[in-house]
């Protein structure tokens, strides 16, 4: 007699959990659409049904080319709880950048929103083994004899999912990354992997039914931190943003109440420099968190004067680890530190959160002591590890050695465990024989008044090899010159680490999650070297 069943760990438990208990609570807020949970859990399980009948099998790639949207968040339970594999696709990639990833993944349907309806169209034309395209908000093109989506919804029958027959360890979702090779690689996440990262995320951050989160980040960005699970979990509400934008967000979080925000540093730094800004009701924000890249000391403390009642922390985080890894909340025991320590803390990736364990590693592998100071590789383990790159077995095992993920990212760690990401080993710059670290750079420049944001890249130079320079975006209303930049830099860093040169831009390339696309920023000064490094 069987006395005892151990239950899938399946993020769909969650939509289960958020129906029953929080049932009629409205929980999904897009726009002007709201929907309580247990009709969240209603619309997903009819995505399921008709995902069904049109043929769907467990295993099977169902691709996403959408902003945020409730479509595409119904997308996260209904796609994995019938088995099949959730592809959201990077919205600001070009046609021939996605080109790649649809042939590696080879999704059997493509949902889109109208936006993207050109892509689509091309895409039809382009060989893929794509059996149907369907368009998320307008009917499907003319002679098409798919129905809208809502039609197809409307068309299924209403029923319940058996997720208690799913298989843990297969995976739920596929998100690709451009890492560090030319050739983008599939990140494969485990239905296991996901469901622990939500628990362990809600539980470091303390999110509850009385929470409700912004969608600032992309739901195509690794479950845009892991949202929308960590909220279902906890019956929070879900209250999407299709694109960000710092005025629209501000009004959002006047008429919803939101609790809690993520930005990357680019997207607080205008968020904080919006006008409006000052006129605007943000008492209830309670957490701004701030990832994806290494903020600064001083945008920390900018983020602090506008939210001085919230907590206000950085965090790290990878595809490649479902995605958070640590966070920059400060102990307890050190809130008898100075506020400028205090401040340190809090801008550094953070501490590990339950389930994560993390070590420095030298390049002969060796464990690099947690002294603040020396820096190693980066190395993670945990439950929320990738099950591995999709059809790319050699990075795989280039990522995965020994049970620890290889992050590519230099970093120190202190006798508390704060993580200091110092650069990405890729992008460090080889000067004279000495290493640049172009974060550390960043973020002596960063704190002068007059700059909005900046980049420090490798650029070749005869006498150095290669020699740091820097690309910065000044304040509106600010003017600096390159001599006063360097200038500043040379009161903070050594001769080798200051920026040989200054270009000022209006603007710099950003990727689809706010990132500054520092490869763009490259490539012209590197035309005709056979390498970008020297």
């Amino acid at each position: 007699m069987q006395t005892r069943m151990n239950l899938p760990l399946t993020p769909a438990r969650f939509k289960r959990h958020a129906a029953q208990i929080f049932g009629r609570k409205q929980g999904i807020i897009c726009g002007e659409t709201r929907f309580t949970y247990q009709e969240f859990d209603q619309r997903c399980n009819r995505f399921s049904a008709a995902l069904l009948q049109l043929g769907v099998q467990p295993g099977d790639r169902i691709a996403f080319l959408s902003p945020n949207c409730h479509r595409l968040l119904e997308a996260y339970y209904a796609v994995p709880q019938i088995g099949a594999i959730l592809l959201p696709l990077n919205v600001r990639l070009t046609l021939a950048e996605l080109m790649p990833i649809l042939h590696d993944a080879s999704p059997r349907l493509l949902f889109y929103d109208s936006e993207y309806a050109a892509e689509a169209e091309e895409m039809t034309h382009a060989g893929l083994p794509i059996e149907h395209f369907i368009c998320l908000d307008h009917p499907c093109p003319s002679g098409s004899s798919l129905k809208t989506y809502e039609e197809l919804l409307g068309a299924a029958p209403p029923r319940s999912f058996d997720w208690t027959a799913l298989d843990e360890n297969s995976v739920a979702e596929l998100f690709y990354t451009s890492g560090t090779t030319a050739q983008p690689k599939g990140v494969m996440l485990s239905h296991r992997s996901l469901y622990l990262h939500a628990f362990y995320v809600a539980h470091a951050r303390k999110i509850s039914d009385a929470d409700a989160e912004a969608y600032t980040i992309p739901l195509f960005h690794v479950n845009s931190w892991g949202s929308p699970h960590t909220l279902t979990l906890s019956g929070a509400r879900h209250v999407i943003l299709r694109k960000f934008d710092p005025a629209a967000l501000l009004n959002l979080i006047e008429r919803e109440r939101i609790t809690r925000l993520q930005m990357v540093p680019s997207m607080a730094i205008a968020l904080i420099n919006q006008p409006e800004i000052e006129q605007c009701d943000l008492a209830s924000v309670k957490e701004v968190m701030i990832g994806g890249a290494p903020a600064n000391i001083t945008l920390m403390r900018q983020v602090e004067e506008k939210f001085s009642w919230a907590v206000v922390a950085g965090g790290y985080g990878l595809t490649e680890t479902s995605p958070v890894v640590s966070i920059a909340y400060l102990k307890e025991h050190l809130k008898n530190e100075s506020p400028d320590e205090q401040r340190r803390r809090k801008s550094t990736a953070g501490y590990a959160i339950g389930g994560v364990e993390v070590r420095l590693a030298a390049l002969d592998g060796a464990d690099v002591p947690a002294d603040g100071s020396t820096q190693g590789e980066l190395m993670i383990r945990g439950d929320t590890l990738m099950d591995g790159y999709r059809n790319q077995p050699e990075e795989t095992a280039r990522a995965l050695q020994d049970g620890w993920l290889r992050t590519g990212d230099l970093a120190t760690l202190d006798d508390e465990g704060y993580i200091l990401i110092v650069d990405r080993l890729k992008d460090m710059v080889l000067s004279g024989g000495e290493n640049v670290a172009t974060a550390e750079v960043e973020r002596v420049i960063c704190q002068h008044p007059a700059v909005f944001e900046c980049a420090v890249i490798a650029v070749p130079d005869e006498r150095w090899g290669e020699a740091p320079k820097a690309l910065v975006a000044l304040r509106p209303s600010y003017n600096a010159t390159e001599d006063e930049i360097i200038a500043h830099c040379r009161k903070q860093l050594a001769g080798f680490k200051i920026p040989k040169s200054v270009e000022f831009r209006e603007t710099l390339p950003k990727g689809g999650t706010g990132k500054i696309l520092k490869r763009l920023l490259r490539e012209p000064y590197w035309a005709g070297h056979q390498r970008q490094v020297h």
